[in-house]
This record gives structure tokens, C-alpha cells and sequence, in this order.
């Protein structure tokens, strides 16, 4: 199997942390997304010309959290992804929060804080900020408080909904993601930094 990412890519680093727990071999084709010609063979894998891509032979799939799901399908025993229907619709939840909310949150101050410059965007607009900080600040009360008295998402055991919320935490220095407060949030991505698929797909974001 083939993955098209990038490592500036929080929903790539999702499903390479997933492989990586399972230790399933992925072989990493890394895309270019400031490069014309890769943007326009990403397109020709995804018609929504983003990252990430798995080709598994000549199935293509696209958006992080189903490659997740279906990596996790891939290895029997695995434990990250439950099969009672109960704990693995709880998983799915948390994975279908990180991406319609907790993530998109994150993405505004990503953008206007770092990406906007580096693409030649312009300065940080504030009242995007404002707004980035708010919604932020909506979905951590509602993390930070699920997150008392546990020490993982989903259950008792590490899941791929601690991989689908951590990810794009990846940018909390370098965006100064105000999270500092929540100190349940804290105590929970200090032992998801500790797992192995997170230090081997950290990246140093204040060197690109």
C-alpha cells in the first residue's frame, strides 16, 4: 500500500500514525502542495486535491479518518479500532468531532498564524484569529471535560480516536495554540507524545 502525504500534514500524519501503531509497511510517496505538477497528479487520486491518498492496488481512498478505519481493517487482533458496535460507533464519534470540528478550529489559526504568510497570503487577519480562538476554545471545554478521570478518549485502551483528536495538535507551538488551561487535554497529549507512531512522525514545523 501506498500513502500520498505530506509531514506539515496533520489529517496525513493521522493515518501514518495508525500504520505505524499496527506496524503495517506503508510506502510514502510525499506530495509537493506548492509544486503545479503535484498538485495536479494529487488531483488525478483525489478529486478534492488533498492529502491524504492511500492506493492500495488500484483502490484509491481518500479522507484521513476512513483510511484510518480501513488500515485498522487491515491487521486481525488489532485493538485500536473495537469491534463491539457500541465502542466502535464511541470511537467513530470522537473521529467525526476532530474532523467536522476540533480540526477546523485548529486549521483557522494554523492559517492565518503560519500557512497565510508562507503562501504569500498576507498578514494575520484578527477578527479570523478572534473567531479561530473562539471556536477552539468551544471544542476544548467540551474535550477537557470529557478527559477528567481518563486516560484515553475512547474506553480504557488507546484508540484511533486518540490519533484522529491528537493530530493536529501537532501545531500547538508553532500556531501558540491557547490550550495551556485545559490541563486534562495536557495530561492526555503528554501521553500520546510518548506513544512511538508520535515520535515518528514528529516534524519540526519551525524549520519549514
Amino acid at each position: 500500500m501506498r500513502l500520498y502525504h505530506h509531514p506539515m500534514s496533520s489529517n496525513a500524519r493521522r493515518a501514518l500514525m495508525t500504520a505505524i501503531h499496527l506496524d503495517l509497511p506503508l510506502e510514502l510517496a510525499e506530495v509537493d502542495l506548492m509544486n503545479a505538477d503535484d498538485r495536479r497528479r494529487l488531483a488525478e487520486l483525489n478529486p478534492n486535491g488533498k492529502l491524504p491518498v492511500l492506493a492500495d492496488g488500484n483502490f484509491l481512498l481518500w479522507e484521513s479518518c476512513a483510511i484510518m478505519q480501513y488500515l485498522a481493517e487491515q491487521v486481525p487482533g488489532q485493538t485500536i479500532y473495537p469491534l463491539v458496535p457500541q465502542t466502535r460507533a464511541d470511537v467513530n464519534r470522537w473521529l467525526f468531532w476532530a474532523a467536522q470540528h476540533f480540526a477546523p478550529a485548529i486549521g483557522v489559526l494554523a492559517w492565518e498564524r503560519a500557512w497565510k504568510g508562507m503562501t504569500g497570503g498576507g498578514p494575520a487577519d484578527r477578527l479570523e484569529v478572534a473567531r479561530g480562538e473562539r471556536e477552539l476554545a468551544e471544542c476544548a471545554l467540551v474535550l477537557d471535560a470529557h478527559l477528567a478521570g481518563r486516560s484515553w478518549l475512547s474506553g480504557d485502551a488507546l484508540t484511533l480516536a486518540d490519533f484522529g483528536v491528537a493530530a493536529p495538535l501537532m501545531y500547538s507551538e508553532a500556531v501558540q495554540l491557547p490550550l495551556g488551561q485545559y490541563q486534562h487535554i495536557q495530561a492526555w497529549f503528554a501521553r500520546v507524545r510518548q506513544l512511538r507512531a508520535w515520535q515518528e512522525t514528529e516534524v519540526d514545523l519551525t524549520a519549514r
